[in-house]
């Protein structure tokens, strides 16, 4: 009779937790739209509707490659977990869009890592968060291997202005952080959440080459996915823009809003403040841009977020955490 009230109370708590989380991200999203303070939300709508980018063959056709954007993802995930465990697609899905839905409040996604590693048991979660961490770091090479040759690109066609000054301080900077990030890994008595940092080096050398290549693929795939959406988003705005003139933009604007640190929560915003300078340089209108920026955040963060609430709602944790 005493160990049965503990496991209710501990389940009404659970459940609360699970509805604040959904709660949370539904007034987060709708808060964002109706009281967005660089794009109104009737405008918004007016824009879309006159470039008829709500047209069933438009709506359609960027569904499908939101879907095969988190496609890709799901696939990914379940891939590097594979190296640990074997799981089935619905599993990864599940994890991807319910972490999605459970990080969106949090710094840089950081709730992310600690979402997936609650759907596995307590001796594999370190392991699991270093596959997340590994994730991460594939898609962010992509983004900045792009990204550096698209702004380098793009600043031979516009003529930028650069600040070498202030570019040289920024790369200083830089490599002094990233000296004393090597300086920290040889000394492998240092340690993270328990983990030392030469078994960290060990497990992701250890990772078998196939899983890394076919991830930086999967990677490389799914940036390609998602860049083309925005392109053709451009395209329905009616902006006279090649694919290749695009693209330069297009990576130049993932690679600067990847590098400057925020909050998740803020990101639509960061992303459309950097995108309006970009764009405006190409002469493209500060209105069509923010509401291609909305349109990109919708698609592929507030739908699978609607979906991943569901997860969320249906999650249970693993038996030996009800104990």
């Amino acid at each position: 009779m005493n160990s049965t009230l503990p496991y209710k109370t501990k389940q009404f708590f659970f459940i609360l937790i699970k509805l604040s989380i959904v709660v949370g991200a539904f007034y987060f999203i709708y808060n964002k739209l109706v009281n967005n303070g660089t794009l109104d939300f009737p405008v918004f709508i007016e824009i879309v509707s006159k470039n008829n980018v709500f047209s069933i063959k438009n709506v359609c056709f960027l569904l499908v490659l939101t879907g095969f954007n988190w496609f890709f993802e799901i696939i990914k995930w379940r891939l590097l977990v594979s190296s640990i465990k074997k799981i089935t697609f619905k599993n990864a899905l599940e994890q991807s869009l319910g972490s999605l839905t459970a990080s969106l409040f949090t710094p840089n996604r950081i709730g992310e890592y600690g979402a997936k590693a609650i759907y596995f048991s307590k001796n594999s979660r370190k392991r699991i968060l270093l596959l997340n961490l590994i994730s991460n770091l594939m898609q962010m090479s992509i983004t900045v291997i792009l990204g550096c040759i698209g702004f380098w690109v793009f600043s031979n066609i516009y003529a930028i202005t650069i600040d070498y000054l202030k570019l040289s301080k920024g790369i200083i900077v830089i490599l002094i952080v990233i000296s004393f990030f090597i300086l920290g890994i040889k000394q492998s008595k240092y340690k993270i959440k328990g983990l030392s940092i030469e078994k960290i080096k060990q497990f992701i050398f250890k990772l078998p080459l196939r899983i890394k290549v076919l991830g930086v693929l999967l990677s490389l795939t799914r940036y390609a996915v998602f860049s083309f959406q925005f392109y053709v988003l451009l395209k329905l705005f009616g902006v006279p823009f090649s694919y290749f003139e695009a693209m330069t933009i297009i990576t130049s604007l993932y690679l600067l809003s990847s590098i400057i640190p925020s909050l998740f929560i803020f990101d639509v915003i960061i992303k459309g403040s950097v995108a309006v300078y970009l764009f405006s340089i190409a002469g493209v209108n500060e209105l069509t841009i923010l509401s291609i920026i909305t349109l990109m955040w919708l698609l592929n963060f507030v739908i699978p977020s609607v979906f991943g609430s569901y997860y969320v709602l249906n999650f249970n944790l693993p038996k030996e955490d009800l104990i």
